[in-house]
């Protein structure tokens, strides 16, 4: 039995993962009805879910309490590309929306769903999540409380005894073991997650919304492949597209399918550690990712407005659309880490042109309508994402002080 195990690790865990993934939509074709496959999938993603909020917070605090003072951070170049990444997002999609003008089908409006007033509401609501109690923002994966007390805590922290810093470090490598366990089953989650998506939805999708789709996910891979490596080369001097698709091949595929990027935050961890990132700095920057890096959330908000726009047939001009972009971009970071979180941030955009709630609902049914498609794309972006600015980013250091930078 040890031998298999040992086997089985020997493996590249994207290769088991790939195999997970083929085995699943194998499954999901031939035997829809085998609904226990679909299981496999639940516990991975609730398994992830579970334990990520406790990574982040002890291991947010032990870098702080252990933080040497005058020692380098890179934080602020994190939250620029993030910031800078997600407005590039809803640019592209903008303009994508000017070349390719949509028109929706709209359905009965979504129902059982509260869209927030105004850009306000969204920034009221963050507010609010930073001074949750801290156990009750551990319990509910409010990743703004969990960071901000985390720091406040690691802050604290930073006078006590070297015993009580050692204690912290061995806490947070304990969670961390705990998720390398975790993630090495992937495999088997990524087999029911895709099973459960192929034996459910199937390929119908593509036929009914698919100029839509095409037109999300194109925004979404051009940011990808051409907008994201521009950024990384401006910042680390070197041919981006290696460290594009690494990031892409260990944290896309994961997003892709738990479509949470709350759930990917363990995935990105351990992709930054394998990259030889400061964990000083991505058990910062990941989770921080997660809450306000959206450029997929950017692209799915700007789209499906100015699509409602179109349906109704008011004219909008360029400038006006670039507002709508940065509105978008702003909201984007309100979005939630969690499947569909962007979707009610759509009606507030939509006020922008004087459109109803009820009109601006039915839009979200649509976006429910075509969630598995581009709300698995949009968070394989915004995961992937992270992992990817996060390594940028240091790198960018790296390449300051004459480190040779390989991944």
């Amino acid at each position: 039995m040890g031998n298999v195990f040992q086997k089985w690790n020997s493996i590249s865990l994207v290769k088991r993962i790939i195999g997970g993934l083929i085995l699943g939509a194998i499954i999901g074709v031939v035997a829809p009805s085998a609904t226990v496959i679909g299981i496999f999938g639940d516990l991975f993603v609730g398994a992830l879910k579970g334990v990520a909020p406790v990574l982040v917070f002890f291991l947010v605090m032990s870098s702080l309490a252990n933080h040497k003072q005058g020692a380098k951070t890179n934080m602020g170049r994190v939250v620029v590309l993030y910031l800078v990444g997600t407005f590039a997002a809803a640019l592209v999609a903008v303009i994508a929306s000017f070349l390719f003008p949509l028109t929706l089908t709209l359905p009965e409006a979504a129902t059982g769903t509260t869209p927030p007033d105004g850009v306000g509401t969204v920034i009221l609501t963050l507010l609010m999540s930073i001074v949750q109690n801290p156990l009750q923002s551990i319990s509910t994966a409010n990743y703004i409380g969990i960071l901000a007390w985390a720091v406040v805590f690691g802050l604290a922290l930073k006078n006590a005894s070297e015993t009580t810093k050692t204690f912290l470090n061995n806490v947070a490598d304990a969670v961390s073991q705990a998720v390398r366990w975790v993630i090495s089953f992937a495999p088997f989650g990524i087999m029911g997650l895709v099973y459960s998506t192929v034996s459910t939805s199937g390929l119908s999708i593509f036929s009914d919304y698919g100029k839509l789709l095409l037109v999300l996910v194109g925004c979404m891979v051009t940011i990808a492949l051409i907008v994201n490596p521009i950024i990384v080369f401006v910042n680390i001097g070197k041919n981006p597209y290696p460290l594009v698709f690494k990031c892409l091949r260990e944290s896309f595929i994961t997003a892709f399918f738990t479509r949470s990027s709350a759930a990917n935050i363990p995935v990105n961890m351990a992709l930054c550690e394998s990259l030889g990132l400061d964990e000083d700095n991505y058990s910062v920057s990941i989770p921080l990712g997660a809450t306000i890096n959206m450029a997929g959330a950017a692209i799915t908000i700007t789209v499906m407005t100015l699509a409602a726009v179109n349906t109704l047939g008011y004219n909008v001009d360029f400038g006006t659309a670039i507002v709508l972009s940065i509105v978008a971009a702003v909201s984007a970071c309100g979005a939630s880490g969690v499947a569909g979180g962007s979707l009610l941030l759509i009606p507030l955009a939509c006020s922008l042109f004087g459109i109803s709630n009820d009109i601006a609902m039915q839009v979200v049914g649509v976006g429910f309508i075509i969630g598995v498609v581009q709300d698995s794309f949009e968070t394989g972006l915004n995961s992937s994402t992270d992992a990817l600015f996060t390594a940028a980013s240091e790198f960018a250091q790296w390449r300051k002080e004459g480190k040779e930078i390989k991944w």
